[in-house]
């Protein structure tokens, strides 16, 4: 994994679990927003002004968490709004790296467009000489002060939801203001429990914290699934942030987290409602295009090697989210309790 000590790249393949055998996730370190008109944000300062052209943002295929900022990227049609380099699959003893192990570019990723870094380190480095911490992907950069703005993905797509509407897709709201008390809600369900709960499988360095994790994991699931078959969506007849923060994690479920994170009670496709969901969600205009199988594959299975030392990447499994999805069958009335 490694991370910077006052500026200096320390690599470091362990995990980070607590004394019971806990993975723990840090949190993200730059929190400073960017909003119409430089404001401050609702967690963090402000002075960074949305402006077409002025933001750039690093983004991993394999990685969920920047995966939510490339749909929302996406959706609200920022492509030429706001830049964007992707990182290397293959994370070595250097971390995020802009070019394979080999020397190589692999076919979806870019090179580092602003400054032609070799590693993503190099930009913490940048944005903050002396900077202790790890080195994680989204980060949203500022080219004009020349600074990061912010490496937490749940703040990164709000802003990229409602800052550049002058220049994208005004039309489309996924954090809407009715709504927002019931997708907080169903977002720190989801986000303890899958999003990071499927990590909490795969790093967790005892039995205890193995089985804890898995079995919040899988009562999760099948609540989703439950809740899934009378809404369409996470929060009744509506698209909104809470559901692409999970197909993010569900893209991902039987390709990576069955196996490699020995989350494997039951796959996706074994639960009806949320493996229609996820082809529907694949489905949604745009959002095919941000998913990349195989980075996702050689990311994990290779990346992990005290998970997986051979680093052999699995040829399967054969998973068709293109598949036709029943979601039209419920009412657009309908909405979870």
């Amino acid at each position: 994994m490694g991370m910077l000590v006052e500026g200096k790249w320390q690599a470091d393949d362990r995990f980070a679990t607590n004394a019971a055998g806990q993975f723990v996730r840090r949190d993200a370190t730059f929190r400073h927003w960017t909003t119409r008109d430089g404001a401050a944000g609702p967690s963090g300062d402000g002075g960074f002004r949305a402006e077409p052209g002025r933001y750039h943002l690093y983004v991993s295929l394999a990685c969920p968490w920047a995966h939510r900022t490339l749909i929302v990227r996406r959706l609200k049609r920022l492509e030429a709004v706001v830049s964007v380099s992707v990182v290397d699959p293959s994370m070595g003893a250097d971390g995020w790296a802009f070019q394979s192990p080999a020397g190589a570019l692999t076919p979806g990723s870019t090179p580092d467009h602003l400054f032609g870094a070799r590693y993503l380190y190099e930009i913490y480095a940048r944005a903050d000489p002396r900077f202790t911490g790890r080195v994680t992907v989204p980060v949203l950069w500022d080219k004009r002060e020349n600074t990061i703005v912010n490496n937490e993905s749940s703040e990164i797509i709000r802003m990229l939801n409602c800052a550049f509407d002058e220049w994208g897709e005004a039309s489309i709201d996924l954090y809407p203001e009715a709504l927002r008390p019931a997708v907080d809600e169903i977002n720190a369900t989801v986000y303890h429990n899958v999003n990071n709960g499927v990590y909490r499988c795969g790093f967790a360095s005892s039995q205890a914290a193995y089985e804890e994790a898995f079995e919040a994991l899988f009562t999760t699931l099948a609540m989703l699934e439950e809740r899934l078959s009378r809404s369409r969506y996470l929060i009744g007849d509506r698209v909104t942030e809470a559901d692409w923060r999970l197909f993010t994690t569900l893209v991902r479920f039987d390709a990576v987290y069955y196996s490699h994170f020995k989350c494997n009670l039951r796959r996706l496709i074994d639960y009806p409602n949320l493996w229609n969901y996820a082809r529907e969600l694949y489905q949604w205009p745009g959002v095919a295009a941000t998913v990349d199988l195989q980075q996702i594959k050689r990311h994990y299975y290779w990346s992990h090697a005290r998970i997986n030392p051979t680093r052999i990447v699995p040829r399967g499994p054969a998973i068709d989210f293109t598949a036709p999805h029943d979601r039209g069958r419920l009412a657009a009335s309908e909405r979870p309790d």
